[in-house]
């Protein structure tokens, strides 16, 4: 009885989803103060109804309800509680379910804190949040319901989940990656709102910075969760894969930078409004990409939901819709987008668009190379692999280029910058950086390489830049305190993220040029010599736990004679469904990690075995983590919120001014 009232739930999550879709954007077309005032109790009712199919699913789960079928082929009695709970997203139905409710999430927060904004536009904004809800409710219930029932006679146990997702990786990185994937459907929302009424200002672009801030932020932390979990769990000791289904989130994620310099200057100068749009609308559809691949069954991957083609036809009719009008709008409303705002070919505007132009190459190029395999297949049904050469080929020279002009753009002014200034600003920062280059990796690393040079150079060349702007701005102030103070949450954010960046960069550029890497078979009493490391194989004993049984190995970890740690990598049998599983032991440091994949057992006792060392692999994550603190810092700028305090009393005297027209 209790799936029923999910399927419930569901249903009345998908019918006040159609009047949200509807009765609002009816009402700001014709001005009709009561249909508009429906969109935010509208939104809470969906959120509601989909919290609580969410709930339910979970009950079932916790429960051991096999005959939800969901359920059955998703958890069985074995599974620890907390694998019970997340496997509410480890298959295609719950996911696409937590997908919808986060969606319904992120309109709640824009009914909350669109206080600022006319009614008008926020009906809109909600309007078109309220039909992404029919497209998905209505995905769910005809293709993928997660509430289907076995009858008459379910099974005793059900299946296993995926011993990949019995992780707590699993528990954090899905969530986190579906928030900044549907955060970016409110900026489309805000775009197409714009669209309609023809509000094309710097009021828009002001209004939609913070969320698209807060979606980037999120997307990037969900990205890095997900490499820092295909590090540790899947045993091959790399960070990022170029697979067919990570590829999406970073398209995703490339246009969702540009959109978020795109913002900046249409509100700064009123340039790129059309620019400006069509990235959102390009954001907006990296997410559905990402969607349609993992669950159209065009690929096999530990990452893919679905196999059933139906399903992908209906989320390929969802994309064309969306994404098909929306483009069909932006073209009918162009002639309001037109910019009479000049500047010269040496300003922060000509940089800030050479950086978007640089972001669309490399999400295009992306895209392409996941896309392409598929296409081929589809026409001549022969298999084509396009693997990391080809990325890497593209990707970094892009990436290279671009983070040059990331030091030289903050630095810039806008609408005209003489070449003086900016030589004056970055010639010796310039000789510094190059200076820097080829010194420190010698120092760290105790050798020359042209890559690490590079990629050392190219961070001290943001890094020194950021001092300097900071320094510029402060110069003028009575002291550094005062100074400091009076910049803004969105300029420490800029910087905070810029200097994650070079974090990134070096984590990526280092561990990939200096990481060692040894497969070897060792009996009990063997050492191998890796790096300045020597590992002792100690043996392995027999463990056990809630679900499965296998063997935990014991090493020795010492340099110099000094010990270092202990290190103890297992490999899993999963009871229920048979399948292997390994769990690498990982000595986590600053400035490297030591990691072991244990194998299998071979003749004479030995066992086989990978040994890595990974130097600065932390600085990846790292990096990342200090992007996604910048782009939340920039949203929470006192701007907006002066904004929002100082617009209260004017948006309650429209709709007070609108109830009496209307009675």
């Amino acid at each position: 009885m209790i799936p029923e009232l999910g399927q419930f739930s569901l249903i009345l999550a998908l019918c006040l989803s159609v009047i949200l879709g509807s009765l609002p954007l009816i009402g700001a077309s014709r001005d009709n103060t009561l249909w508009m005032n429906l969109a935010r109790p509208l939104s809470a009712g969906v959120f509601v109804f989909l919290g609580l199919c969410v709930l339910i699913l979970a009950y079932a789960f916790v429960t051991d309800d096999f005959s939800v079928k969901f359920v059955a082929e998703h958890s069985n009695t074995l599974l620890p509680t907390r694998y019970k709970l997340t496997a509410v997203w480890g298959g295609h139905e719950g996911s696409f379910l937590l997908w919808t409710f986060m969606l319904s999430g992120w309109m709640l927060a824009v009914a909350i804190f669109s206080k600022s904004m006319p009614l008008d536009f926020v009906a809109r904004v909600l309007g078109v949040l309220g039909i992404l809800c029919v497209g998905y409710t209505l995905f769910m219930l005809a293709t993928s319901n997660p509430f289907d029932r076995i009858v008459p006679l379910p099974p005793a146990d059900g299946a296993d989940l995926n011993s990949a997702l019995q992780d707590f990786g699993f528990i954090i990185h899905p969530p986190t990656l579906y928030m900044g994937y549907v955060g970016f459907s409110v900026v489309f929302a805000f775009a197409i709102a714009a669209l309609l009424s023809g509000r094309l200002d710097a009021a828009w672009a002001r209004w939609s910075r913070p969320w698209a801030n807060v979606a980037w932020a999120v997307l990037t932390l969900g990205i890095a969760l997900g490499s820092w979990w295909a590090y540790y769990e899947l045993g091959w000791g790399g960070w990022w894969a170029w697979d067919p289904v990570e590829n999406p989130p970073l398209i995703t994620w490339l246009f969702g930078t540009a959109l978020i310099h795109s913002l900046a200057a249409t509100e700064k100068r009123g340039v790129f409004k059309s620019w400006t749009v069509l990235l959102a609308i390009l954001a907006f559809s990296g997410s559905l990409l990402g969607t349609f691949i993992t669950r159209s069954g065009l690929l096999t991957s530990v990452h893919a939901f679905a196999s059933d083609p139906t399903r992908g036809v209906f989320i390929l009719g969802i994309l064309g819709i969306a994404i098909g009008g929306s483009l069909l709008l932006f073209a009918l409303r162009a002639p309001l987008m037109k910019s009479d705002v000049g500047f010269s070919l040496v300003s922060r505007e000509v940089f800030l668009l050479a950086n978007n132009v640089l972001l669309v190459v490399a999400a295009a190029s992306v895209f392409l190379g996941t896309m392409f395999p598929m296409v081929y297949q589809a026409i001549t049904d022969d298999l084509i692999s396009i693997g990391p050469p080809y990325f890497n080929a593209i990707f970094v020279p892009i990436m290279s280029l671009l983070v040059i002009l990331l030091g030289a753009g903050p630095l810039s002014r806008w609408k005209r910058t003489s070449m003086g200034f900016l030589t004056a600003q970055l010639g010796k920062v310039a000789v510094a950086s190059i200076v820097i280059g080829v010194v420190l990796p010698l120092i760290v690393v105790l050798r020359f390489s042209l890559s690490a040079t590079i990629a050392m150079a190219i961070a001290a060349w943001i890094t020194l830049a950021i001092l300097r702007d900071f320094a510029n701005k402060v110069a003028n102030k009575p002291d550094l305190r005062s100074g400091a103070a009076a910049l803004s949450w969105s300029y420490y954010g800029m910087q905070l993220a810029h200097f994650g960046v070079v974090v990134l960069l070096l984590g990526v550029a280092f561990t990939s040029k200096f990481s060692t890497e040894k497969s070897v078979l060792l009996t009990e009493g063997e050492s191998i010599d890796v790096g300045h490391y020597d590992f002792r194989f100690n043996g392995t004993e027999r463990i056990s736990g809630p679900n499965y049984v296998g063997d935990e190995a014991s090493f020795t970890v010492t340099r110099g004679g000094k010990p270092v740690s202990e290190l103890h990598p297992q490999r899993r049998v999963y009871l229920a469904s048979g399948t292997p599983s390994t769990e690498m032991a990982i000595d986590a440091g600053f400035l490297r990690d030591l990691f072991i994949t244990l194998g299998e057992e071979k003749e004479s006792n030995a066992w086989s075995m990978t040994i890595y060392i990974k130097p600065f692999v932390r600085w990846v994550w790292l990096g990342a983590i200090l992007m996604a603190l910048g782009g939340t810092l920039a949203a929470g700028d006192k701007r907006y919120r002066r904004l929002q305090v100082r617009s209260e009393s004017k948006s309650r005297r429209q709709i007070e001014t609108g109830l009496q027209a209307a009675s």
